[in-house]
């Protein structure tokens, strides 16, 4: 569990670390690094801009790029136990008729487990054991080794010497302007879409797409219930969710009882969480400051388009990485390792938002003969088609002790890891709308 902690407190247990490190952003990839390094015998300074654990949540498919994390966090038991095993897919027609069923099991168990669980259940899967905190406190400014901490409204909250700082503060980072990243390549679909809640009525392995015309539902397995995802474009979101689910259901001919139950959720509950399908990401992860190494982590460095259901799962394995070759290192070896984690895992992660990206572009068209010709395509593509870039990652994980050997003498990143994210579709031209994409 997540244990609000004085920043005073966390910093004295820092003072006699070989290295002191600050994480800004206790979520997903922040909460990872900072238990990983603890394991480790360090004490990193894990700061959130929150002031409460109150965020709403929603349902994440994991594919067996985590394994190895939860592992190393001596948690994969109690993983499993807080997850359900995601057996199957099936793909639905803008009718709502299934096309097809593929077996997910025969696609990725042989690398390790895909499991669905809740935002909320991995959290406190992390953090087993505790996971000490300072809420409602970010960063203002580092300069010369100093980070300079303000509460929420800007308030100094203190100042204190570091040796890195990760900004690991989501999609919308703050971090990013502090450390000076520069511009963002951004992917703005023109797509929202809300997640709701509902009772497991049957098939717990199963998950299930409906890629509509003007619309996306999408119900996946968790333990012990469903995780509902009803989407569409953000003008027709205006209605309201009672409403956009009432036009849904208009257009859904065969009306299976798991597809009644999802909108059935998301219109009785009063405030779904609102997902903006957007990404985000930076030409450059290490971001070398005076007198102090910094980096961009998880959502921060590249957040994901929710298309392929491997964000999540790309954020705990670079936070992995992170962390594995950090271990046992001192202050003058940080840029070296820190350039070689960079050139290992930017190819990964900008390969599968590229598959993100593309599945987007399949997903969000509109037109009844757009959906004619998506649904004629999914007729014949396999999941293991579709999915093929992703596949290859889970099939070749990093290998930190490789990554290691390979880090450069001088610290510096190497030639073409900015030319690498320029292969990754920049633009919004070919962005899945009707209309011509915003871009940020």
């Amino acid at each position: 569990m997540l244990i609000e902690t004085p920043l005073t407190a966390q910093l004295e247990a820092q003072r006699d670390d070989r290295l002191r490190v600050l994480i800004v952003g206790a979520g997903i990839a922040g909460i990872t690094l900072a238990q990983l390094l603890r394991r480790d015998g360090l004490h990193p300074v894990l700061i959130d801009r929150m002031t409460g654990h109150d965020h709403p949540g929603y349902m994440l498919a994991l594919m067996p790029t985590v394994d190895q994390a939860f592992v190393d966090l001596g948690v994969q038991e109690k993983y499993r136990a807080a997850s359900t095993p995601m057996t199957r897919y099936s793909f639905r027609s803008h009718r709502g008729k299934v096309l097809r069923t593929d077996s997910m099991s025969e696609l990725l168990g042989v690398y390790g487990d895909y499991n669905g669980i809740s935002r909320g259940a991995l959290i406190e899967v992390l953090t087993d054991g505790g996971c000490p905190v300072t809420l409602g406190t970010t960063v203002d400014a580092v300069a010369g080794g100093v980070a300079r901490l303000t509460d929420r409204s800007g308030r100094p909250a203190g100042e204190a010497a570091f040796d890195l700082v990760v900004g690991a503060d989501g999609i919308r980072s703050r971090m990013r302007d502090v450390l000076g990243a520069g511009a963002l390549d951004v992917v703005d679909t023109g797509w929202s879409g809300w997640v709701a809640w509902a009772e497991e009525i049957g098939s717990p392995d199963l998950g299930e797409e409906l890629w509509g015309d003007g619309f996306f539902l999408g119900v996946y397995p968790v333990k012990d219930r469903l995780g509902v995802f009803l989407g569409g474009p953000d003008a027709e979101l205006e209605a309201g969710p009672i409403a956009f689910a009432a036009s849904v259901r208009r257009r859904i001919q065969d009306m299976a009882p798991r597809l009644d139950a999802a909108l059935a959720a998301v219109e009785a509950d009063p405030a779904p969480y609102l997902w903006r399908l957007e990404d985000a990401g930076v030409a450059r992860w290490v971001l070398p400051q005076d007198a102090v190494q910094s980096v961009l982590l998880g959502d921060a460095a590249a957040g994901f388009l929710p298309t392929a259901g491997i964000g999540a799962g790309m954020a705990i394995e670079s936070a992995w990485l992170l962390g594995r070759m950090l271990a046992g290192a001192e202050r003058d070896a940080l840029l070296a390792r820190l350039s070689a984690w960079e050139t290992v895992e930017r190819q990964r992660v900008e390969s599968a938002q590229a598959n993100s990206r593309m599945l987007a572009r399949l997903m969000f068209r509109r037109g009844r003969l757009t959906a004619w010709l998506r649904e004629t395509t999914m007729r014949m593509l396999s999941v293991r088609a579709v999915l093929g870039p992703i596949v290859k990652l889970v099939a070749a994980r990093p290998d930190p002790d490789a990554a290691l050997a390979s880090a450069p003498r001088n610290g510096t990143p190497a030639d073409g890891a900015a030319a690498r994210r320029s292969e990754v579709p920049s633009s919004c031209a070919d962005s899945p709308r009707a209309e011509e994409p915003r871009s940020a």
